[in-house]
């Protein structure tokens, strides 16, 4: 019994809700008492090719299942990728081509095994079943749940209410997704909170198919680098698993002080006391946050490199941006002029994605020659050899004259 509880204690950890936590302790006692696993279902639609830090959320809960010797099934929705899930969009989202499927669904078989056991992993797809339903089985499966519950779903219910088109396809994206929990026998689900509405079609069809509904566990939207929204490479406030170490470090010290305690519970195995006392200590002035969070930025690097790798890239932020020193190492850039604006060096070295922006950040002093700030855009710098261009924070290029 203990052995159930301690596992509750571990699953319930950073979940915003677990429907239902009876449910669960009952499951774990049954799936104990008959030596079985659990089978425990992530899906993810192919749609973006990366995995970032807000997708490990849910990856690390999945891990936590294996630790515990349960069996974890990611499904590739290649089928369902084909319509598009209508999660969060206030219009029907481009269908992809099965080549863009194709090529995303296999990132994400390289990608997901650095934060789970791949050998106790099964990669399933719901084109499996999904392809193979004719019109009469759709047309069963639409039978089993009515438009007035659909419309309960915030954004078709907004879609709705402002008139905007909502295709019959999106009203089926949830009954496939549930019906995958049917086919695949789930005894658990797991998403972000924006997934709650589908994660509950599955337990209400699996009723349906005469078996014993999921347990549900809903994971928080990790907010990104802003600490504003929710962490997305489309709004570029992003970590990628697969960027360089020393990069990885350099964002993740951006991040608000107020947001890295999420990011210690979510993202590292610290017991929630230390990181309470942690907390604690740099209210009370007794500890620098900056010295946390560089901690924080080498326990979750060190998941996807190596330890060493890690602490190397907080020795190289600190020489940079502690001591102001360059960089270790530096991207050479070969000029021929002789001579060249500090816009014209931006745009250049392809620092800069736009002129605009690169004025804007050369007035407020964030370019610098061999660590000087140089603040017209359009004044002459003289091009010498070996000379190294700052611009930013993070930034750095040596140029080798021609």
């Amino acid at each position: 019994m203990t052995k159930i509880k301690e596992a509750l204690e571990i699953l319930k950890r950073g979940c915003v809700e677990v429907i239902s936590i009876e449910e669960l302790e009952n499951k774990l006692k049954l799936a104990e008492k008959e030596s079985r696993k659990l089978v425990v279902k992530l899906g993810a639609d192919p749609s973006a090719p990366d995995i970032h830090l807000g997708h490990v959320v849910v990856l690390r809960k999945l891990r936590q299942f294996q630790d515990l010797g349960h069996e974890v099934q990611f499904l590739i929705g290649d089928f369902t990728g084909l319509i598009g899930d209508p999660t969060g969009k206030s219009k029907t989202r481009p269908v992809l081509t099965k080549e863009e499927i194709g090529k995303n669904a296999q990132t994400y078989r390289d990608q997901i095994g650095s934060v789970l056991d791949m050998k106790r992993t099964k990669i399933v797809f719901n084109s499996d079943w999904l392809s193979k339903m004719n019109f009469q089985d759709v047309l069963m499966l639409a039978g089993k749940y009515t438009v007035a519950r659909m419309l309960e779903r915030d954004d078709f219910e907004n879609r709705y209410k402002t008139h905007q088109p909502i295709s019959i396809s999106e009203f089926l994206y949830p009954l496939m997704q549930g019906y995958d929990s049917v086919a695949m026998k789930a005894d658990v689900e797991l998403g972000g909170t924006d997934q709650k509405f589908n994660l509950l079609v599955g337990r209400s069809l699996q009723r349906e198919y005469g078996q014993v509904p999921q347990v549900i566990l809903t994971m928080p939207l990790l907010v990104g680098l802003d600490g504003v929204e929710k962490m997305s490479k489309s709004l570029g406030n992003y970590v990628g698993i697969s960027e360089a170490p020393k990069d990885m470090f350099g964002k993740l010290m951006s991040i608000p002080d107020n947001i890295m305690w999420n990011y210690w519970e979510l993202l590292t195995d610290h017991d929630m006391n230390e990181i309470k006392k942690m907390k604690n200590e740099v209210e009370e002035g007794k500890l620098h946050p900056m010295t946390v969070k560089k901690d924080l930025a080498v326990e979750i690097i060190s998941q996807f490199h190596t330890h060493e790798e890690a602490k190397g890239a907080r020795d190289e932020f600190e020489k940079v941006f502690s001591k102001k020193e360059n960089p270790t190492d530096m991207e050479e850039y070969a000029v021929s002029e002789s001579e060249l604006s500090p816009l014209d060096i931006s745009v250049v070295l392809g620092f800069a994605p736009s002129k605009s922006e690169a004025k804007r950040l050369i007035k407020q002093g964030g370019f610098k020659v061999d660590g000087k700030p140089v603040t017209d855009p359009f004044s002459s710098v003289t091009i010498t050899d070996g000379m190294v261009i700052k611009y930013g924070k993070r930034k750095f290029g040596k140029i080798i004259k021609k």
